[in-house]
């Protein structure tokens, strides 16, 4: 550390002193070229005031007389001056004050100077103005006035020539400097900074094969700077003590670790580690081990909240459920396999994208599983760019009639079956094609909606029960699992019943469900008893509402009034919503207020059945971008590639390029550039909001591990 400061003191030192001097040559180049401004002022204004011996005084008329010069070598003695250079932004305001000083005895002319003057202090450049000022008197009270004007503005004042041959003269030898101190600046500027560029790119004498001495040194101070800031959280004087965080499954490593290195320091004092328990109020922080695959799914998570130590973490599951919903929306054989090939691209091209582009880099595998399930989805609905695929034979049969009859048992009573995978390609162009999708889709969208909030409300369950919550277990996991199936569930039995039960006069699932819900008589039951049976569920769902609002408050009131009693003392009472790990951490440190719980518990209540309502009609937005992404490839293909197959021959043969040019610009634009992320937007609400929602409280704090190779290594955010 002493050597790297040494050094840096020692380049400071010398870059102080190359800017100092490098100052004082910028200062003098352009008090000579300021001075060279106005000497060739003075040059222009003497030789053209020089007296004429073509006609005298008394025979020159007005008009020649008035175009003269006021200054000329006659008029030196009788009138005063002064020159200097002033800013151009201070013109104005100059002259205006020479004006009001003199109260108008001055004439003042300017000269802009075309070349910008560079400021040696901010090297910044500056326009600046030659100015020359003539009043009466060479001396008097009126130059003394024009020179505490001049002296107020801080402009430079230089000497005016006495004639245009001594301004001719010393223009020359002026210029003459001027190029001299230009050399001098450019070359060592140039110089120096191209010797001290080259040193400080070079790698250093002790590892001629690595960085170069610059980047070593930026590594070294953040290194060094880090471990000063881990030291600082130790205490003691001698010996140093801290509290740390480790993952319980590294112990024995860790132990092993300071043993080796203990026995490396030959007698002297090393490091081990001690058995501590945690401080009463502190947090454990949450360790979750990836890897290449999960990091990125692991990171959306992280965004929406860390999850808490121990809590059930959503990306166990988003893993595979993000990417499926994506399909759902996003399906299609060609474009999923599109997008297919772009994720196999980058997990190919990981390592050139590892520095260069570490979001690709990251989100590299999440591409490659969008674009299988988005191909596996495809398969199902049988699309292929708005195409059906025959990949087996059509489970119907065209009529005379030009209409289709199915060949396969529509009874399900064990003849000939459906399609063997995904939607029979016959329903591809058919007159009632979308009426058909759209019914399927919307009961897909449901059936995986109401499966995944089922699955987040079992979440939900796992952390009650590792907290040993049985408050929480009983007053909210269990009447929010009865308010989910005995309603939606119940809603999903029918979809299926209808399913896999043809009926000549199907009743309509959405008349059953009002009158389910508003107590009505249904006149058209799925099955013998299936009134009845709706009637009991709609009584369990009713009475799963007060069980989530009521009880918990009071068994919240009467713990904290039990536990008041027996500790004789005032204590806190344990906020179950904030709690650590295991439960056994306190809340936030606030009195317990019947009212506020009380509250909490209403809008918890109001929010879960009022929100599992909306979240269910939420997940209808598979269906709706499923069917956008159809019908825009349906639209494409045929206002491009159709129309160019129609075309009569050889048109179409010349036509169909421009049209494929066409149509696969649109499509890489709108359905692989806006559409991927419109679904992926909209797979993300329905995770983190409709999915999440039912048991994540993402309060953690993530596990931020001393590493210096993290540290050193390049985000891509610099």
């Amino acid at each position: 550390m002493d050597s790297v400061e040494a050094e840096l003191q020692t380049l400071y030192q010398t870059f102080l002193k190359f800017k100092e001097n490098n100052g004082n040559l910028t200062n003098e180049r352009n008090q000579a070229l300021e001075r060279a401004r106005v000497l060739a002022l003075a040059k222009t204004m003497l030789a053209a005031g020089a007296p004429s011996t073509a006609m005298t005084a008394d025979e020159e008329s007005f008009a020649v007389s008035a175009k003269k010069p006021l200054v000329g070598e006659d008029t030196i003695g009788r009138l005063g001056y002064l020159a200097g250079v002033v800013p151009t932004a201070d013109k104005a305001r100059f002259e205006r004050a020479l004006w009001r000083a003199s109260r108008g005895n001055t004439f003042t002319q300017c000269e802009p100077i075309k070349v910008p003057v560079k400021d040696p202090k901010t090297g910044q450049e500056i326009e600046k103005s030659v100015f020359v000022i003539y009043f009466q008197g060479a001396t008097g009270a009126m130059q003394q006035k024009v020179m505490k004007v001049c002296t107020a503005f801080g402009v430079n004042m230089y000497d005016w020539p006495g004639s245009a041959g001594e301004a001719s003269s010393e223009l020359a030898r002026v210029q003459k400097i001027v190029e001299e101190k230009t050399a001098v600046c450019e070359g060592a500027y140039d110089g120096f900074m191209r010797s001290a560029i080259e040193d400080l790119l070079k790698p250093s004498a002790e590892n001629p094969d690595g960085n170069s001495k610059i980047e070593e040194w930026r590594l070294f101070c953040i290194k060094e700077k880090s471990i000063y800031n881990i030291l600082n959280l130790c205490s003691g004087d001698i010996a140093l003590r801290v509290h740390i965080w480790f993952p319980a499954t590294d112990e024995e490593s860790i132990k092993k670790v300071l043993q080796r290195l203990n026995a490396s320091q030959e007698g002297q004092q090393g490091a081990f580690l001690g058995d501590s328990a945690p401080q009463a109020y502190s947090k454990p922080p949450t360790y979750i081990r990836t890897n290449e695959y999960t990091e990125g799914w692991q990171e959306i998570i992280n965004t929406y909240g860390i999850p808490k130590y121990q809590e059930a973490n959503p990306a166990l599951l988003t893993i595979v459920t993000f990417p499926f919903i994506f399909g759902m929306m996003y399906g299609d054989v060609g474009h999923g396999t599109l997008l297919l090939l772009a994720g196999v691209w980058l997990v190919m091209n990981a390592d050139s994208l590892r520095y260069s582009q570490p979001a690709l880099f990251m989100a590299r595998y999440m591409v490659l599983s969008l674009g299988i399930f988005a191909t596996y989805a495809g398969f199902m609905y049988n699309d292929f760019f708005s195409v059906g695929l025959q990949i087996f034979d059509s489970r119907w049969t065209k009529q005379p009639d030009h209409s289709y009859a199915p060949n396969f048992d529509t009874k399900n009573e064990g003849g000939p079956g459906p399609y063997p995978f995904g939607m029979d390609w016959a329903w591809s162009g058919a007159d009632n094609e979308l009426l058909f999708q759209n019914s399927m889709k919307m009961k897909l969208s449901v059936l995986f909606g109401v499966l995944q909030m089922v699955v987040g409300v079992l979440l939900r369950w796992s952390n009650a029960v590792y907290e040993k919550n049985m408050t929480d277990f009983i007053c909210e996991c269990l009447p929010m699992m009865v308010f989910m199936l005995c309603f939606f569930g119940w809603m999903d039995v029918m979809i299926l019943y209808k399913w896999v039960n043809p009926i000549d006069n199907p009743p309509s699932i959405i008349n059953s469900l009002i009158c389910m819900a508003m107590g009505q008589e249904d006149k058209f039951p799925f099955w013998d008893g299936s009134v009845e049976l709706a009637k009991t569920l709609m009584k369990f769902t009713v009475a799963s509402v007060p069980i989530m609002l009521l009880p918990k408050p009071f068994i919240l009131w009467y713990q904290h009034s039990k536990a008041q009693k027996s500790s004789g003392d005032h204590i806190v009472l344990e906020d179950v919503e904030s709690a650590g790990a295991g439960g056994h951490d306190h809340g936030h440190g606030e009195e317990f207020e019947f009212g506020e719980v009380f509250i909490h518990q209403i809008i918890e209540t109001i929010e879960f059945v009022l929100g599992t309502v909306s979240h269910t009609a939420s997940y209808l937005r598979i269906w709706a971008l499923s069917l956008a992404h159809q019908q825009l490839s349906l639209v494409f293909f045929q206002k491009t590639l159709t129309m160019g197959l129609e075309m009569s021959f050889p048109t179409n043969g010349i036509v169909i390029y421009f049209m494929f040019a066409a149509w696969f610009g649109v499509t890489l634009g709108v359905l692989l550039g806006m559409d991927v992320l419109e679904c992926f937007l909209h797979t993300l609400r329905l995770h983190w909001v409709e999915f999440q929602s039912k048991f994540y409280k993402a309060e953690g704090l993530q596990f931020a591990p001393y590493d210096i190779k993290k540290l050193v290594t390049p985000t891509g955010d610099e």
